[in-house]
């Protein structure tokens, strides 16, 4: 199935060490070569890339190696098709507005027969069963707040919405509104949050290194949410199927 990487901080941080140990799995480390994405938030913009060739020898992969946008919460995505044809359309992650705000999701599973009624607010552009799960999530939060609710408020609709599309399937996905990240473990997800004193760290599918210490401040905390270690000699705390969380600032909120 697909693989997600996710990372949420307390100040503008750029992803470039973990994506490029990550798009490595889009076809070369692994065979999950039927397109990738990746989404970053900067203040209540956001910059959106998607394509449906292999990460691992995509041109815009390579752009996003070697250009350090820095954000504070950013999804990323590589795709092994199980619903819906290789096209752009269909790669992760996707994005809706919501309450004025950005809206991003990416899911790896398979979801069996989930044919949700739609409103006319949110509507899928391609054919896939995750893009069909973010119109529907969305569609139920706004049913369920008048206004806007607080990340708490979020985390507690969303505990309830999760099990219901589970029925059908391996559901892990991300989520993010630009102000936390929801992490959502069906069979697979792993999460380290790096603060201080920062080590080095080395990659798994890539012969890179990184020294974190050198390009932080004892401030700096940052949390990564991936399907499976990005590094060799970090600590990955496994989810359990069934656990959502939520990362704000760079740490898990109980």
């Amino acid at each position: 199935m697909c693989q997600l990487l996710g990372m949420n901080c307390n100040t503008p941080t750029d992803i470039t060490f973990s994506f490029t140990g990550f798009a490595q799995r889009g076809g070369r480390t692994d065979h999950h070569a039927d397109g990738w994405g990746i989404a970053f938030f900067e203040g209540r913009g956001l910059r959106h890339f998607v394509d449906h060739e292999p990460a691992s020898r995509s041109p815009v992969a390579e752009l996003i190696r070697r250009y350090p946008i820095k954000s504070r919460n950013v999804i990323a995505h590589i795709r092994k098709a199980t619903q819906g044809e290789v096209a752009l359309e269909n790669c992760h992650p996707f994005v809706r507005e919501l309450w004025g705000r950005y809206w991003v999701f990416a899911h790896n599973g398979d979801l069996k027969d989930f044919q949700p009624r739609l409103h006319a607010g949110f509507q899928p552009v391609g054919s896939t069963d995750s893009e069909r799960a973010f119109c529907w999530i969305l569609q139920e939060l706004r049913k369920s707040h008048a206004g806007v609710p607080s990340v708490q408020e979020l985390t507690l609709t969303l505990r309830e919405l999760a099990p219901r599309i589970a029925r059908h399937g391996p559901f892990n996905f991300l989520l993010s509104n630009g102000e936390a990240l929801w992490a959502h473990c069906a069979t697979s997800l792993f999460h380290v949050e790096r603060k201080h004193p920062f080590a080095h760290a080395r990659l798994r599918d890539e012969d890179l290194s990184i020294d974190f210490a050198r390009h932080t401040t004892p401030q700096d905390r940052v949390a990564v949410v991936v399907t499976a270690p990005l590094t060799v000699n970090e600590h990955w705390a496994a989810m359990q199927p069934g656990e959502l969380r939520v990362f704000v600032d760079g740490s898990a909120l109980a």
